[in-house]
């Protein structure tokens, strides 16, 4: 299993037989820098996508036969788009996940608890969401977690237990900083790439060819595209025999401490 430990041996033990070899035959000297770009190109990998379970596990999909998948959104709460999204939610009669950034949440305080109120589950997307947040130190990271977690508390009365790391990305630090703060990572395995495609077609078309049983499917509730396809995405779900289940109640997860 391709792992960062596993990953960590097997490239210890090539540059160990490697030296080994060099006293008895002339190993050219690219040989090592190549071994070391193989080893990044690993670790590359294993950092930026999030169902590598490189450094830790984490839960992107459900393992069911049944028709069924989980919605999830990032990045609110937000005065653009997320009341909207609510109010496609509601009218459909759909549950969903939203892993919000706790920065936003001063003086959105009122969408926030509308998001509970309304029967979603809320996830930790981080405080700060920051650029470098991936070089942040585990302590540093998981202050950062705690912050998101104060202010939801403070806001709802609630802890989340869920966790999306910011940008999908994961690392060892990422990794202590979850065990620690004792939260459950989860990531998706059908990333819409709303943020990107503004083509509304093109996005629905994306995202109807990949839902499988226990998809967990990625969007924005910052998302103007999401926002205009959402009610036809929904429909064609349905249509297509599908159940939209809560996120942690299709992954049987408890979502608050």
């Amino acid at each position: 299993m391709l792992n960062f430990r596993n990953t960590n041996i097997l490239f210890s033990v090539g540059l160990i037989a490697l030296i080994g070899c060099n006293f008895f035959y002339k190993i050219p000297f690219y040989i090592y820098p190549a071994l070391l770009f193989i080893y990044s190109l690993v670790l590359f990998y294993g950092c930026y996508f999030v169902h590598s379970n490189f450094f830790l596990p984490v839960i992107c999909s459900a393992a069911t036969a049944k028709k069924e998948m989980a919605l999830s959104f990032d990045d609110g709460p937000a005065v653009a788009y997320t009341p909207e999204i609510l109010t496609i939610l509601r009218e459909e009669k759909v549950k969903a996940a939203f892993f919000c950034i706790g920065s936003r949440i001063a003086g959105n305080e009122k969408i926030f608890r509308q998001i509970h109120e309304e029967g979603h589950v809320i996830g930790n997307h981080s405080y700060s969401h920051h650029f470098w947040f991936d070089m942040f130190s585990s302590k540093k990271m998981l202050a950062d977690l705690k912050m998101m977690e104060d202010v939801m508390e403070k806001t709802t009365g609630l802890q989340p237990r869920l966790f999306r790391p910011p940008y999908g990305v994961t690392n060892p630090n990422l990794r202590k900083a979850i065990i620690k703060g004792r939260y459950t990572p989860i990531g998706w395995s059908v990333r819409s790439l709303d943020t990107v495609i503004e083509d509304e077609q093109k996005l629905l078309k994306k995202i109807n060819d990949s839902i499988k049983p226990g998809a967990v499917t990625l969007f924005h509730d910052t998302s103007k595209t999401t926002l205009a396809i959402l009610p036809l995405f929904l429909r064609q779900v349905k249509e297509s025999g599908y159940e939209i289940v809560r996120l942690d109640k299709m992954l049987n997860l408890q979502p608050y401490a």
